[in-house]
């Protein structure tokens, strides 16, 4: 369980006022109470197509019934998890026969498919928060929307303007905003780049993002990630910075970098997906309590791989 205080919830002025409870309980629900986020991304199916799903990694095989989208579902209601990110499709399919989790509807995506050579990166939504809405209305536990941005792209002002129009709209009806914040384009010589990565943060916070979702950055100089990261934390301000988990990496150095990213960056939590979902379902269920004991108790890298393996139990 959390040993985190619990935290003093901020309500955006443009949360209405007879919505700033609903608001504040979305919020404690997701961060149990905790300020902190262990989102489980389950958006690939759009953004990456059936790469994520089927096949091998680096690390080997992808579990069979990764390649079955209900895996996700499975894993979102048996795991330790903070709410499960998806498109409306997928939840308004599945949802109702896991109508306990939390979930937070991705409104715009784009596949790989279109490589930089052939133009910038252009993601529009899909669906508008009316019809986001219309799911919570059906009984789902819609907690928020999360949407992308790409800075740097040629199309980043109608992005942007969407983006912040997101953000509001889900504030108007009690919802947290998640924003993805990904620097891409021909203007973008270096994604990873810890300053950038740290204005991606502040714009977000300028869009009106309650969480903002980036990259974890790089350094060419030898000197410490970690270190570097604050910057962009600072930035973020008042809207918490999450990291994304990235493409399969071995447990242990997931666990013991995310660790790094919240107490030494001082950074929100993490959005993870294919380090939880190609596993098999009782491994990807205690890979969920592993990211949620450090993320929401503050346990030891130790502690947490011990999680993993199942020789300790955290619920939060």
């Amino acid at each position: 369980m959390s040993t985190s205080t619990p935290i003093a919830v901020h309500i955006p002025a443009d949360v209405p006022a007879h919505l700033a409870k609903t608001y504040e309980e979305n919020y404690r629900l997701v961060t149990k109470d905790t300020g902190r986020l262990a989102l489980f991304a389950g958006d690939q199916k759009a953004e990456h197509l059936n790469d994520d799903f089927y096949g091998s990694t680096k690390l080997g095989p992808i579990a069979p019934e990764d390649a079955d989208p209900e895996h996700l579902f499975r894993i979102a209601q048996q795991g330790v998890i903070g709410c499960f990110a998806s498109q409306l499709g997928l939840i308004a399919r599945y949802g109702p026969h896991y109508s306990d989790v939390p979930y937070l509807v991705k409104v715009n995506s784009k596949t790989h498919l279109i490589k930089g050579d052939f133009g910038d990166p252009r993601s529009q939504a899909w669906v508008n928060l009316d019809q986001v809405e219309s799911l919570r209305d059906a009984g789902l536990n819609i907690v928020g929307v999360g949407y992308t941005v790409y800075p740097g792209s040629e199309f980043e002002s109608e992005q942007m303007a969407e983006a912040a129009q997101v953000c509001y709209e889900a504030h108007r009806r009690g919802m947290i905003s998640v924003l993805w914040v990904y620097p891409r384009g021909r203007a973008v010589p270096n994604e990873k780049d810890p300053h950038l990565v740290a204005g991606c943060a502040g714009l977000a916070a300028a869009l009106g993002a309650d969480f903002c979702k980036v990259n974890y950055p790089k350094t060419d100089d030898g000197s410490s990630v970690a270190e570097a990261f604050r910057e962009a934390v600072q930035a973020a301000g008042r809207t918490a910075l999450i990291t994304a988990g990235g493409e399969g990496t071995d447990v242990e150095s997931f666990l013991q970098t995310l660790h790094d990213q919240i107490f030494i960056s001082g950074a929100a939590g993490s959005a993870t997906g294919r380090n939880i979902h190609q596993k098999p379902l009782a491994e990807a269920v205690r890979m969920t309590q592993a990211i949620a004991s450090i993320t929401y108790g503050g346990w030891s890298v130790a502690d947490a791989a011990a999680v993993y393996r199942g020789e300790r139990d955290f619920s939060a």
